[in-house]
């Protein structure tokens, strides 16, 4: 069975294991910040929820306030 290809290869320079460790560290770091969920946000407190819509203007907008679902 051959070995699978090494996940970091250094190119330039030579690297002792403390630094390789250091750049994983960094390196694992900085992705894990981003794979973070951020939790959904809850509204029904919210007050600006509870005013009224712009009432309509025109022939039936008296009406149409009155439906179910205008705002």
């Amino acid at each position: 069975m051959s070995e699978p290809e090494p996940y970091l290869r250094i190119v330039h320079g030579d690297a002792t294991a403390e630094e390789i460790a250091a750049l994983v560290a960094a390196l694992s770091m900085r992705t894990g910040t981003a794979a973070k969920a951020v939790p959904p946000v809850n509204n029904w407190r919210n007050p600006a929820l509870r005013m009224r819509g712009a009432l309509s203007h025109g022939t039936g907008a008296w009406r149409a306030a009155f439906r179910p679902g205008h705002r």
